[in-house]
């Protein structure tokens, strides 16, 4: 039966606008289980047959028949099938895998294999034919660890692994001593008798050949002599064909094994050249820390705003004063806003659980020898502290309604002025001087540590607006006028005035520096602003397109706060793209010289049963590999970075999941997108010229 069928196969190359024959009407049969050697001189187009009959190039013309199926028909993926699943290859120069064991040497075709087989049974496969050719002791070593003799040996277990019908040897004892010579032709006919392994064996030595059963001699092209031309046409008369042989289809593979054999041989390719590849990964670490940093210091500094936001008081809207009243003197645009116009927001308006006015004033407090001028000094009601979310008190009590009506000199402190003006000493019922007035501690406020903006909320001192409005800040003023009541202010319940008794007319016509208002919730917060205009607007006589109050929702200072730190986020974000991009352009490069230095392993696959998508995927994996591995090493150095910034800086950072997520899909994204070209380079070459490479 014929394994091999050539009829007036002819092969010529293109070179330019000459044309080279290499091959010229070649016919031959070879029967299964024969031992044949091809020789001939070099330039004789020995290598060019061994390459048309173990599928790795294609004849210009005539037919070629591999146990009865036509290979001239056959596309890439079949071809590298067939390489897979009938034909094993042996090399004069080896073509071993550099700092890979011999296990792993021998294992390499599996990969690429027709069969379903599991890797542990694969594994017992490729010990099995290791320890059959004499390497017991050798499983482990790499090829430089190995002498000729064995690295020979190891690729001929690799050439039989996926039990092939069909071994090619090109000059299998071309780089070896006369004695390893005769082991490894030894070990070829052992092969060929025990196994039923139909062998080609190409060589120029006559000697060598001599161990074969049947010698064809090659002259420029043609064959000139066969010593067992006879017998082989007997085999075959009249061109008849042997029972046809189906088509390798390469089945589906189990993709977690694929990918993680693909995986391995990225990190053994990484291992070889360690500095080349830390210094590739570096725009990815670096594009990557930025990524995690930036988008963990913007998550903690949001956090930090709505902290400080709540902080200032949940739902708050602040009335302050605006541009004068059409037609009024310089005189009364100093302040615009009135103790009852707190009391007729807090009344008339609906969506409103308190309206509170508040009065500020610098000062230094002292006590005994202390002398401390607090961030803040404000004066206001007792309700100040519900718009504030302060109603916790740490020591002592609030002031009162009372006390606020009498102008009482008492006051709150926070525990930045307890440790600055009192130490160790208990600091309620003590006595501190503001304007040489005499204040009586009755209260510490709970802690709220310092604002987004670094600026300390415990340093203050608030009293009774009516207390700081008199004794601290020196009473009326410019900003002082009489008020009438106008037939729009209907709101039932006592006016300030008649609330107040102990201060009388005088409070009416104060002003105050602003009002602080409570919503009851967020989603009333749009509505109280129209109802505090349109309030503000009638108790001043103003139009509907006149203000002299402003009314600003605190959230516009948390979405301005937040702008400011996205686009200073978004910037930074930038600077990681430049840096991702810079990267990839590197990881780019890398993997296109690491494709010409790995020339000659790609066509080794490819001999072996790889195709160009096994290729490809190989490549790819590698690049992703790459850019996963430098982007976990940027996650970290992110998160350490981050973490600096926050201990020097104080700046607030939080850890992100989302933003590990986003690092880790932007590293995929940046292995795939720049290490596409040089995997698709790599699927194209051919496997003939790939094989050639120096």
């Amino acid at each position: 039966m014929n394994l091999i069928e050539l009829r007036n196969v002819d092969k010529t190359y293109h070179l330019g606008e000459v044309d080279v024959p290499v091959l010229k009407g070649v016919s031959l049969d070879i029967r299964r289980g024969e031992f044949v050697a091809l020789m001939g001189a070099s330039g004789s187009g020995k290598t060019t047959l061994m390459n048309l009959l173990g599928c790795l190039d294609r004849p210009s013309s005539g037919s070629f028949r591999l146990e009865g199926v036509e290979i001239t028909e056959l596309t890439r993926p079949q071809l590298a099938a067939l390489r897979s699943s009938r034909i094993g290859f042996v090399f004069q120069s080896f073509n071993l895998l550099p700092r890979t064991s011999s296990l792993d040497n021998v294992l390499m075709p599996t990969s690429y294999s027709t069969q379903r087989v599991g890797l542990r049974k694969l594994r017992l496969r490729c010990r099995e034919l290791l320890e059959s050719v004499g390497l017991r002791a050798r499983l482990d070593h790499a090829p430089g660890q190995l002498s000729g003799g064995e690295q020979q040996r190891v690729a001929i277990a690799r050439s039989l692994v996926n039990e092939p019908t069909l071994l090619l040897a090109d000059e299998p004892t071309g780089n070896l001593d006369s004695r390893t010579g005769k082991e490894i032709l030894a070990l070829f006919r052992q092969l060929n008798r025990e196994r039923g392994i139909t062998l080609l064996l190409v060589t120029h030595d006559a000697e060598v050949a001599k161990h074969a059963d049947r010698v064809i001699r090659m002259v420029d092209g043609c064959i000139v002599e066969d010593s067992d031309a006879e017998g082989a046409a007997a085999a075959s008369p009249d061109g008849t064909r042997s029972e046809h042989a189906p088509i390798p289809v390469r089945r589906a593979r189990n993709t977690l094994r694929v990918l993680t054999g693909a995986a391995r041989i990225a990190f053994q390719a990484m291992r070889r050249n360690v500095m080349r590849t830390a210094l590739t990964m570096l725009g990815v670490i670096i594009g990557v820390a930025a990524v995690i940093a930036m988008m963990e210091i913007s998550q903690g500094a949001s956090s930090a705003i709505e902290v400080t936001v709540s902080n200032m008081g949940a739902n708050t809207v602040l009335v302050t004063p605006g541009a004068p009243r059409p037609g009024s003197n310089a005189s009364e645009s100093v302040n615009s806003l009135f103790p009852d116009d707190a009391q007729a927001i807090e009344e008339v308006c609906p969506n409103v659980v308190c309206a509170v006015p508040v009065v500020r004033a610098r000062a230094s407090v002292i006590f005994g020898n202390r002398d401390w001028r607090p961030n803040y000094l404000l004066g206001s009601t007792p309700d100040f502290l519900v718009a504030r979310n302060w109603t916790e008190m740490d020591l002592g009590r609030a002031f009162t309604d009372r006390e606020v009506a009498v102008g009482a000199k008492v006051c709150l402190i926070g525990q930045t002025l307890v440790r600055e003006l009192f130490g160790e000493r208990y600091p309620v019922g003590q006595e501190v001087r503001i304007q040489n007035e005499p204040f009586t501690v009755v209260g510490v406020l709970s802690s709220k540590g310092a604002n987004l903006l670094g600026v300390d909320q415990d340093d203050i001192l608030l009293a009774p607006w009516t207390t700081v409005k008199f004794r601290v800040s020196g009473g009326g003023g410019a900003g002082s006028r009489p008020r009438t009541t106008t037939s729009s202010e209907t709101a039932p319940g006592p006016t300030l005035t008649e609330r107040l008794p102990g201060v009388g007319q005088r409070v009416r016509s104060e002003n105050v520096d602003q009002i602080l208002v409570q919503a009851k919730s967020p989603d009333a917060i749009a509505p109280l602003i129209d109802e505090i205009s349109h309030l503000l607007r009638d108790r001043h006589r103003l139009g509907d397109d006149e203000s002299d109050f402003r009314v600003r929702d605190m959230a516009e200072v948390s979405n301005a706060l937040e702008n400011t730190v996205r686009l200073l986020s978004g910037l930074g974000l930038s600077v990681a793209a430049v840096s991702l991009i810079v990267g990839g352009v590197g990881i780019m490069n890398i993997m296109l010289v690491s494709v010409t230095e790995r020339t000659r392993e790609i066509g080794l696959r490819m001999a072996v049963g790889a195709n160009a998508n096994d290729i490809l995927r190989q490549f790819l994996v590698e690049s992703v590999v790459l850019c996963l591995v430098g982007g976990m090493i940027g996650i970290l150095a992110g998160r350490a970075t981050s973490l600096l910034v926050g201990e020097i800086m104080d700046w607030p950072t939080q850890p992100s999941v989302a933003a590990a997520a986003v690092a880790v899909a932007v590293s995929v994204a940046v292995g795939v997108t720049f290490g596409y070209y040089p995997a698709w380079k790599a699927s194209r070459l051919n496997p003939i010229e790939a094989l050639r490479y120096e």
